[in-house]
């Protein structure tokens, strides 16, 4: 059976090169404004990746834009659904606007590492989702609070992996505040990525392999040589018959 997998990247950031990295993903997750981005810099993103035929989601995160959404904050369920629900809803009526349909969620930065171990957070993030669109499928890393709270409200997930972070024995990310948090050479990440495909296993910074299911890679349109970044691993996958596309919604694909 061939292999497939999809390639994303969170834009309309101000990164500054979101045009080359629309030529190499397959999905975009787009600022929805509360860590950075307006309704402009959202519509300007969704046309791009329509005319680039890239998947849209929703990349909701904490009201946080002094530290980009990256530092954990004192909120609660209650706040959390109400923040991701009128993010995912403002992204959908710009999308729908341009005649396109979102794809997919994919919480940012602080709220998705949150998410990943809060339970109840992870509980108001999937009931936001599905209060806006049940269809929208929610990226998550496997076998955390974020991905059993989206299949106990009825989401289709797509586990997710990094392709430019290194990886704590435990399974979570090494903080961004530890000087090996980036991988930041694109041959050995090209490696990598490769082994979680056909393994199923990555690596931890402590020489301990970790389990990981992987539908969806990530690489991070602000970490230093991105575009290249992106290139090298797109190169790699296609060099080895890994075709690159989108997951595909349950009600696309019956």
């Amino acid at each position: 059976m061939s292999l497939h997998v999809d390639l994303n990247s969170d834009l309309g950031e101000g990164a500054g090169h979101d045009a080359d990295l629309f030529e190499l993903i397959s999905s975009a997750n787009i600022a929805t404004g509360f860590h950075v981005g307006d309704a402009d810099s959202m519509h300007a993103a969704i046309a791009r990746a329509k005319a680039h035929g890239v998947a849209i989601g929703a990349h909701p995160s904490l009201w946080d834009r002094e530290n980009f959404g990256r530092r954990e904050l004192p909120v609660s369920p209650g706040e959390v659904f109400d923040a991701v629900a009128y993010q995912v809803g403002i992204f959908s009526a710009i999308a729908a606007a341009l005649k396109m349909r979102p794809n997919h969620v994919k919480p940012h930065g602080a709220l998705y590492n949150m998410a990943v171990h809060h339970p109840k957070l992870a509980d108001a993030i999937a009931r936001a989702i599905k209060s806006v669109d049940s269809t929208l499928i929610l990226f998550a890393p496997q076998k955390t609070d974020l991905a059993r709270a989206g299949v106990e409200q009825g989401l289709q997930i797509a586990h997710e992996v990094f392709a430019d972070r290194n990886y704590l024995a435990n399974g979570e990310l090494v903080p961004r505040t530890r000087p090996e948090a980036l991988l930041r050479d694109p041959g050995e990440a090209a490696a990598r990525v490769l082994r979680m495909l056909r393994q199923g296993k990555v690596q931890s910074v402590d020489g301990i392999d970790i389990d990981v299911r992987v539908e969806t890679i990530c690489v991070h349109s602000d970490t230093p040589g991105a575009v290249e970044f992106a290139r090298s691993l797109r190169s790699a996958l296609e060099d080895q018959d890994i075709a690159i596309r989108s997951p595909l919604r349950r009600a696309f694909s019956q």
